[in-house]
Protein backbone atom coordinates (compact mmCIF):
# COMPACT_ATOMS: atom_id res chain seq x y z
CA UNK A 1 0.00 0.00 0.00
CA UNK A 2 2.85 2.01 0.10
CA UNK A 3 4.34 1.23 -2.89
CA UNK A 4 5.61 4.30 -5.15
CA UNK A 5 7.40 2.93 -7.77
CA UNK A 6 8.58 -0.05 -8.71
CA UNK A 7 11.57 -1.60 -11.47
CA UNK A 8 11.60 -5.20 -13.09
CA UNK A 9 13.24 -7.14 -15.71
CA UNK A 10 12.52 -10.13 -17.36
CA UNK A 11 11.39 -12.07 -20.48
CA UNK A 12 8.00 -11.89 -21.94
CA UNK A 13 6.38 -14.04 -24.54
CA UNK A 14 3.44 -13.51 -27.39
CA UNK A 15 0.77 -15.82 -28.19
CA UNK A 16 -1.99 -15.48 -31.13
CA UNK A 17 -4.77 -18.56 -30.68
CA UNK A 18 -2.44 -19.56 -27.98
CA UNK A 19 0.50 -20.38 -30.68
CA UNK A 20 3.80 -18.52 -29.97
CA UNK A 21 4.91 -15.63 -32.07
CA UNK A 22 8.12 -15.05 -30.34
CA UNK A 23 9.51 -13.49 -26.97
CA UNK A 24 11.73 -11.10 -26.01
CA UNK A 25 13.40 -9.26 -22.87
CA UNK A 26 12.05 -6.62 -20.85
CA UNK A 27 12.61 -3.77 -18.63
CA UNK A 28 9.67 -2.04 -16.85
CA UNK A 29 9.66 0.80 -14.41
CA UNK A 30 6.19 1.73 -12.92
CA UNK A 31 5.32 4.85 -11.15
CA UNK A 32 1.80 5.38 -8.86
CA UNK A 33 -1.22 6.10 -9.92
CA UNK A 34 -0.45 5.56 -13.93
CA UNK A 35 2.59 5.85 -14.75
CA UNK A 36 4.20 2.59 -17.03
CA UNK A 37 7.99 2.57 -19.33
CA UNK A 38 8.10 -0.80 -20.82
CA UNK A 39 11.15 -0.85 -23.07
CA UNK A 40 11.22 -4.16 -24.65
CA UNK A 41 14.54 -6.12 -26.94
CA UNK A 42 18.15 -6.48 -25.14
CA UNK A 43 18.78 -3.09 -27.03
CA UNK A 44 16.12 -1.32 -24.83
CA UNK A 45 15.40 0.66 -28.05
CA UNK A 46 11.54 0.38 -28.11
CA UNK A 47 9.49 2.06 -25.92
CA UNK A 48 5.70 1.44 -24.66
CA UNK A 49 5.06 4.11 -22.27
CA UNK A 50 1.77 4.95 -20.42
CA UNK A 51 0.97 8.40 -18.72
CA UNK A 52 -2.56 8.47 -17.28
CA UNK A 53 -4.87 7.51 -20.29
CA UNK A 54 -2.05 8.73 -23.02
CA UNK A 55 0.03 5.94 -24.39
CA UNK A 56 3.45 6.08 -26.62
CA UNK A 57 5.92 4.54 -28.91
CA UNK A 58 8.98 5.60 -28.54
CA UNK A 59 11.78 4.44 -31.44
CA UNK A 60 14.85 5.90 -32.63
CA UNK A 61 12.48 7.72 -34.77
CA UNK A 62 11.15 9.84 -32.20
CA UNK A 63 7.73 9.62 -30.37
CA UNK A 64 4.27 8.56 -31.58
CA UNK A 65 1.01 9.03 -29.39
CA UNK A 66 -1.14 5.95 -29.99
CA UNK A 67 -4.83 6.16 -30.07
CA UNK A 68 -6.03 3.62 -27.86
CA UNK A 69 -9.78 3.40 -29.88
CA UNK A 70 -8.15 2.64 -32.79
CA UNK A 71 -4.99 0.01 -31.26
CA UNK A 72 -7.24 -2.51 -29.51
CA UNK A 73 -3.58 -4.46 -28.17
CA UNK A 74 -3.34 -0.69 -26.86
CA UNK A 75 -6.86 -0.27 -25.38
CA UNK A 76 -6.17 -3.78 -23.19
CA UNK A 77 -2.73 -2.44 -22.04
CA UNK A 78 -4.74 1.12 -20.86
CA UNK A 79 -7.50 -1.22 -19.42
CA UNK A 80 -5.06 -3.90 -17.71
CA UNK A 81 -2.98 -0.69 -15.53
CA UNK A 82 -6.91 0.85 -15.06
CA UNK A 83 -7.39 -2.52 -13.12
CA UNK A 84 -4.35 -3.22 -11.78
CA UNK A 85 -4.53 -4.77 -8.35
CA UNK A 86 -2.29 -1.37 -7.28
CA UNK A 87 -5.56 0.50 -8.40
CA UNK A 88 -8.65 -1.59 -7.10
CA UNK A 89 -6.64 -2.08 -3.44
CA UNK A 90 -5.28 2.00 -3.46
CA UNK A 91 -8.95 3.40 -4.94
CA UNK A 92 -11.85 1.43 -5.96
CA UNK A 93 -11.81 0.03 -2.04
CA UNK A 94 -11.60 3.36 -0.69
CA UNK A 95 -14.15 5.07 -3.46
CA UNK A 96 -17.99 5.59 -2.31
CA UNK A 97 -20.14 3.52 -3.87
CA UNK A 98 -17.70 0.43 -4.36
CA UNK A 99 -19.75 -2.84 -3.75
CA UNK A 100 -17.88 -6.39 -2.67
CA UNK A 101 -19.66 -9.60 -3.52
CA UNK A 102 -18.37 -12.86 -1.97
CA UNK A 103 -19.12 -15.22 -4.24
CA UNK A 104 -18.11 -18.56 -2.35
CA UNK A 105 -15.07 -20.77 -2.73
CA UNK A 106 -14.42 -22.69 -6.01
CA UNK A 107 -11.09 -23.91 -7.91
CA UNK A 108 -9.05 -22.11 -10.18
CA UNK A 109 -5.97 -22.94 -11.85
CA UNK A 110 -5.79 -25.65 -9.88
CA UNK A 111 -6.17 -24.16 -6.69
CA UNK A 112 -9.02 -24.00 -3.69
CA UNK A 113 -9.87 -20.18 -4.01
CA UNK A 114 -12.31 -17.57 -2.79
CA UNK A 115 -13.88 -15.70 -5.51
CA UNK A 116 -14.35 -12.29 -4.87
CA UNK A 117 -16.26 -9.82 -7.14
CA UNK A 118 -15.72 -5.66 -6.82
CA UNK A 119 -18.10 -3.59 -8.38
CA UNK A 120 -17.15 0.50 -8.43
CA UNK A 121 -19.39 3.19 -8.75
CA UNK A 122 -19.61 3.65 -12.46
CA UNK A 123 -20.76 -0.47 -12.73
CA UNK A 124 -16.84 -1.41 -13.37
CA UNK A 125 -16.51 -4.54 -12.21
CA UNK A 126 -13.50 -6.94 -10.98
CA UNK A 127 -13.31 -10.69 -9.72
CA UNK A 128 -10.25 -11.67 -7.78
CA UNK A 129 -9.71 -15.43 -7.31
CA UNK A 130 -7.64 -15.68 -3.85
CA UNK A 131 -5.63 -18.59 -2.76
CA UNK A 132 -7.12 -20.36 0.70
CA UNK A 133 -4.11 -21.25 2.07
CA UNK A 134 -1.39 -18.33 0.93
CA UNK A 135 -4.41 -15.48 0.68
CA UNK A 136 -2.78 -14.47 -2.73
CA UNK A 137 -4.25 -13.54 -5.55
CA UNK A 138 -5.02 -16.83 -8.23
CA UNK A 139 -6.13 -14.70 -11.34
CA UNK A 140 -8.21 -11.55 -11.67
CA UNK A 141 -10.66 -11.04 -14.25
CA UNK A 142 -12.46 -8.15 -16.17
CA UNK A 143 -14.63 -7.30 -18.91
CA UNK A 144 -13.99 -4.66 -21.47
CA UNK A 145 -16.13 -3.82 -25.00
CA UNK A 146 -14.22 -3.78 -28.48
CA UNK A 147 -14.78 -1.37 -31.10
CA UNK A 148 -18.04 -3.40 -32.59
CA UNK A 149 -19.22 -3.25 -28.81
CA UNK A 150 -18.60 -7.27 -28.49
CA UNK A 151 -17.57 -8.60 -24.70
CA UNK A 152 -14.54 -9.57 -23.88
CA UNK A 153 -12.75 -10.87 -20.78
CA UNK A 154 -9.34 -9.89 -19.76
CA UNK A 155 -7.70 -12.38 -17.77
CA UNK A 156 -4.46 -12.30 -15.23
CA UNK A 157 -3.41 -15.59 -13.59
CA UNK A 158 -0.43 -14.99 -11.11
CA UNK A 159 2.23 -17.82 -10.22
CA UNK A 160 5.63 -18.06 -8.57
CA UNK A 161 4.96 -15.46 -5.71
CA UNK A 162 8.21 -13.94 -4.06
CA UNK A 163 8.88 -11.89 -1.15
CA UNK A 164 10.86 -8.68 -2.50
CA UNK A 165 11.54 -6.17 0.01
CA UNK A 166 8.40 -7.10 1.98
CA UNK A 167 6.20 -7.31 -1.14
CA UNK A 168 4.34 -10.40 -2.49
CA UNK A 169 5.30 -10.24 -6.04
CA UNK A 170 4.31 -12.78 -8.94
CA UNK A 171 7.14 -14.13 -10.88
CA UNK A 172 4.94 -15.40 -13.33
CA UNK A 173 2.11 -13.44 -15.25
CA UNK A 174 -0.11 -15.27 -17.99
CA UNK A 175 -2.41 -12.98 -19.84
CA UNK A 176 -5.63 -14.07 -21.50
CA UNK A 177 -8.16 -13.16 -23.80
CA UNK A 178 -11.70 -14.78 -23.73
CA UNK A 179 -9.57 -17.62 -22.08
CA UNK A 180 -7.15 -17.49 -25.31
CA UNK A 181 -3.52 -17.14 -23.74
CA UNK A 182 -2.09 -13.86 -25.80
CA UNK A 183 0.50 -13.04 -23.15
CA UNK A 184 3.81 -14.02 -20.80
CA UNK A 185 5.67 -12.18 -18.45
CA UNK A 186 8.47 -14.45 -16.35
CA UNK A 187 10.21 -11.62 -14.07
CA UNK A 188 14.06 -12.32 -13.10
CA UNK A 189 14.28 -9.37 -10.81
CA UNK A 190 11.77 -6.55 -9.12
CA UNK A 191 12.85 -3.57 -6.64
CA UNK A 192 10.66 -1.46 -5.50
CA UNK A 193 10.40 2.32 -4.10
CA UNK A 194 13.98 3.36 -6.12
CA UNK A 195 13.14 7.09 -6.23
CA UNK A 196 12.38 7.27 -10.63
CA UNK A 197 13.33 9.82 -12.11
CA UNK A 198 10.46 11.86 -13.47
CA UNK A 199 11.86 12.15 -17.11
CA UNK A 200 11.77 8.32 -17.58
CA UNK A 201 7.84 9.19 -18.40
CA UNK A 202 8.61 12.06 -20.86
CA UNK A 203 7.28 11.17 -24.02
CA UNK A 204 10.04 13.41 -25.72
CA UNK A 205 9.74 14.63 -29.04
CA UNK A 206 6.34 13.95 -31.45
CA UNK A 207 6.57 11.27 -34.12
CA UNK A 208 6.08 12.76 -37.61
CA UNK A 209 4.40 10.17 -39.25
CA UNK A 210 5.59 11.58 -42.99
CA UNK A 211 9.29 10.60 -42.04
CA UNK A 212 8.34 6.64 -41.17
Amino acid sequence: MNLQDSESEGRYGVFYHERSEGSDVFHRYWQWPDKERMELTKQRDIVQLTTGDQMYEITFRGSRLINADQDYNARIRLERMHHSMEVILRQWLNAPGTALFDEGPTLSENHSVEKITIINSKNDAVSISIDMDSHLPVKKSFVIRDPQGYRDEIGEVYDNWKMIQGVNTPYNTLVSRNGELTRQYFLSSASYNVHLQSSLFEPGAKFDIKKK
